[in-house]
This record gives structure tokens, C-alpha cells and sequence, in this order.
């Protein structure tokens, strides 16, 4: 299903200074909050997918977990929450990966997936890539494939798309 750029973009808010100075925050608790906007955003990145073998959806903390989940369920497909260290109770495959201003770490649980599954990842937004990279290789670390990764928007200025080379990366909305 094609949506209108501008008409999702007008459900977004910009909240400049958060969360520090110089920094505009892309707000969707608007677009969340309104059934049409959100049955949309979730209907079109499920659509990016529809015909594809997808046994796994993952979500990215936390953002990527009300838009995953949904994604999932469109696909018929499991959904696996990638979380912040110490977020999930049992036995956990984890990451650490680099940032432009230090490092990060993500884990999800080792069963949850595994050789031979095909997975997207869906978060709300491509920045400067490195969550999304370390969410793949976290996949692939377990003997996952990432067939695609899914975004409603992407920060093209910061360049996180460089990270992400040669995967199938789609974002509804683009901002330059």
C-alpha cells in the first residue's frame, strides 16, 4: 500500500533541544496516536515485505517494538523483541557495537532465532546506522538471514545507509 510522504510526515513532530541542544527530535507518539496514520505506516512496511519468506520480525528497543509487533502479525511471522542489555530474563546473545560517541550493546535471546530464518528488522528510524548494523550481524551471529530492514523514516543526512551496504533497506519516509 503507497502512502503519502507528506500527509505520514504531517503526523510527525519535531521537538527541537531533545534530548540535548542542537539535536530535532522526530516525535510519532501524533502519528501513534492517530488510528489512521498508524494503520498506514504499519500496513506499508508490511506491504515492503509481502510474498517474501519472513519467518522472524524484530524490533529494535523500544520504538521498533510497537511497530514491529503489528509487522509481524501482517506477515505471519514471529516477532523478537533486540533489546538494551539486562532487558530479557533468560539465556541471551549479545553485541557491542560502536557509535559516533562510544559504544552500545544489544542482546536478544538465543533461542528466539537461528539458522535457516529469514528475518526483518524494523525500527522507526535510520540515523547513523549503527543500531540497525549491529541488530544484522546480531542475526547473523546466530545463524539468521536478514532478508530487509524496515524503517518509517530515515535521517539521510547522517549517513547511516553507508553502514548498512548491500542489505535491503527500505524507509517510508526520507528526510535529506
Amino acid at each position: 500500500m503507497a502512502v503519502d510522504p507528506e500527509w505520514l510526515k504531517s503526523h510527525i513532530r519535531d521537538i527541537p533541544g531533545f534530548p540535548s541542544p542542537g539535536i530535532i527530535f522526530k516525535d510519532i507518539t501524533p502519528l501513534l496516536a492517530d488510528v489512521e496514520a498508524f494503520r498506514a505506516t504499519v500496513d506499508a512496511l508490511a506491504d515492503e515485505y509481502a510474498g517474501q519468506q519472513v519467518d522472524r520480525v524484530i524490533g529494535i528497543e523500544a520504538r521498533g517494538f510497537i511497530l514491529g509487533a503489528p509487522v509481524a502479525y501482517r506477515l505471519g511471522a514471529a516477532f523478537i523483541p533486540v533489546r538494551k542489555p539486562g532487558k530479557l530474563p533468560h539465556d541471551v546473545e549479545g553485541l557491542e557495537y560502536e557509535l559516533e560517541y562510544g559504544t552500545d550493546s544489544l542482546e536478544v535471546h538465543r533461542d528466539a532465532l537461528g539458522a535457516g530464518h529469514k528475518v526483518v528488522i524494523i525500527d522507526d528510524v535510520l540515523a547513523t546506522g549503527g543500531t540497525a548494523a549491529a541488530a544484522a550481524s546480531l542475526v547473523e551471529k546466530l545463524g539468521g538471514e536478514v532478508v530487509g530492514l524496515g524503517f518509517l523514516m530515515e535521517l539521510a543526512f547522517l549517513g547511516g545507509r553507508s553502514r548498512l551496504e548491500g542489505r535491503d533497506l527500505r524507509a517510508l519516509l526520507v528526510y535529506d
